[in-house]
């Protein structure tokens, strides 16, 4: 048995702490920033799983944790850094569930020497209240090759589809390439069936491109093709489908900006590619997020 900490008790933190306790066996602990009266899951085929496991909002006195899995967004790690000393240390590994490439530098700062796994997560689900998440698909998972992948795809089970190895920095790429995309529903302040529009689809395809020729110089072998494969699902999910960043933007949070979307312009300076759509968005989607000049 493993004591599990989910640190972050949101659309993909709680379906994840479901797919743990399906699993069974575990010891399963929720953190969250706020009380919650409850946890529950909404599943595609209409159950509901009711998370049966504690929910701390302080980190005092909690005690270590084998496995952390840390899904508070990117722009939130360093305010999880209190969970990350009391819960995690050596022996324990951290499963990052965050957008980004950069997982390992993001975390690996905060870890008191606990194994750092990144991961790649392409599970459509969604806020729908307090204490309430929808899951539209399956848990679908990537993470790298080695023995503390394999680990994660057993904690989880039969709960979730966990690919172990392959390319794992392409996968990661093509996810980066769907949430910088995704931003676009931001700006509009619409759902995914926006793409049905042609310039705005025009736009979406310049910046894919944009960023697998980012990927490609960073060593990522993600094609054109594979950007025009990315453009092609998105326009094939559901006209109401959104985004945790669309989500955030109409509830007026500060948005994930930076991990989804500036990191691509970040990285193709240092190799001389120009990206002037993706800088676009990324600025609008800083303005949008309500941080003050720097």
């Amino acid at each position: 048995m493993a004591r599990v900490a989910v640190v972050g008790v949101g659309a993909i933190g709680a379906t994840v702490a479901a797919a743990v306790q399906d699993a069974g066996g575990h010891e399963l602990v929720l953190c969250a920033r706020r009380p919650l009266d409850g946890v529950v899951v909404e599943r595609p085929g209409g159950e509901e799983v009711v998370l049966q496991a504690p929910v701390m909002t302080e980190p005092d006195g909690i005690g270590a944790a084998e496995w952390v899995v840390l899904a508070v967004k990117a722009h939130q790690t360093n305010g999880a850094a209190g969970w990350l000393r009391a819960l995690a240390g050596p022996g324990a590994t951290i499963a990052v569930l965050q957008n980004g490439i950069d997982h390992l530098e993001r975390v690996t700062p905060l870890a008191g020497g606990a194994a750092v796994l990144p991961t790649v997560n392409w599970c459509p689900v969604e806020p729908v209240a307090a204490g309430r998440v929808r899951q539209r698909g399956a848990l679908r998972l990537a993470v790298p090759d080695g023995s503390a992948g394999e680990a994660f795809a057993a904690l989880l089970g039969d709960g979730a589809e966990v690919a172990v190895g392959g390319d794992f920095a392409r996968e990661a790429w093509r996810k980066l390439c769907a949430n910088a995309v995704s931003g676009v529903m931001a700006l509009a302040g619409r759902p995914a069936e926006i793409f049905a529009l042609d310039d705005l689809r025009s736009v979406a395809t310049a910046l894919a491109h944009e960023c697998a020729a980012v990927a490609r110089a960073e060593g990522a072998p993600l094609s054109d093709d594979d950007a025009d494969e990315v453009i092609a699902w998105i326009r094939e999910l559901p006209p109401d489908a959104g985004s945790s960043i669309l989500t955030d933007r109409l509830a007026g949070r500060e948005l994930e900006w930076e991990a989804r979307n500036e990191v691509i312009g970040r990285l193709a300076r240092r190799h001389g590619i120009a990206t002037p759509v993706s800088d676009t968005v990324a600025a609008l989607l800083h303005a949008a997020s309500g941080c003050e000049a720097g």
